[in-house]
C-alpha cells in the first residue's frame, strides 16, 4: 500500500468517526434570515439538524409538495394534493435576533460563577 492511499484511508476514517459541528442555533430560538430569497423574515427554529448544519424555520422557504392519497382520513375521506411545507435551509442564513435591539446578533458563550455555560449575544454581551 502506497503512503498516499494510506493517507486517504486514514482521512476517510477520521472524518466518519468525526462528530458534526456544533450549532449555536437551537429548537424554539427566535431568528432572522440574514441571506436568500426570504431576507429579512424572521421566525421561530421548529428543527435543528447539527448533522446537515441545516435548520427548519417556521414559516420561511415554502415549497409546495405533491402529496399521494395513501390513506384515508376521517369518515373515509381520501387526503392528497398539493401542499406548503418550511424547507430546511443551511444555518449560516440565519442569525439570533438580540432581544434588547431587535437585530440580528451573533452567539457567544461565557460561563457562569456556578460553572454552567450559557449563550450570549456578541455585541452586548448579554444572556439570549
Amino acid at each position: 500500500m502506497s503512503t498516499s492511499s494510506r493517507k486517504a484511508a486514514m482521512a476517510k476514517k477520521d472524518s466518519a468517526t468525526a462528530r458534526p459541528p456544533r450549532m449555536k442555533i437551537k429548537k424554539g430560538d427566535h431568528v432572522v434570515i440574514v441571506a436568500g430569497r426570504d431576507r429579512g423574515r424572521e421566525g421561530t427554529v421548529i428543527v435543528a439538524d447539527p448533522e446537515r448544519q441545516r435548520v427548519v424555520v417556521q414559516g420561511v422557504n415554502m415549497v409546495r409538495k405533491n402529496k399521494k392519497v395513501d390513506y384515508q382520513g376521517a369518515r373515509g375521506a381520501k387526503e392528497g394534493g398539493i401542499t406548503n411545507t418550511e424547507a430546511p435551509i443551511h444555518v449560516s442564513n440565519v442569525q439570533l435576533v438580540d432581544p434588547d435591539t431587535k437585530k440580528p446578533a451573533r452567539a457567544g458563550f461565557r460561563y457562569a460563577d456556578d460553572g454552567t455555560k450559557v449563550r450570549i449575544s456578541r455585541p452586548g454581551g448579554k444572556d439570549f
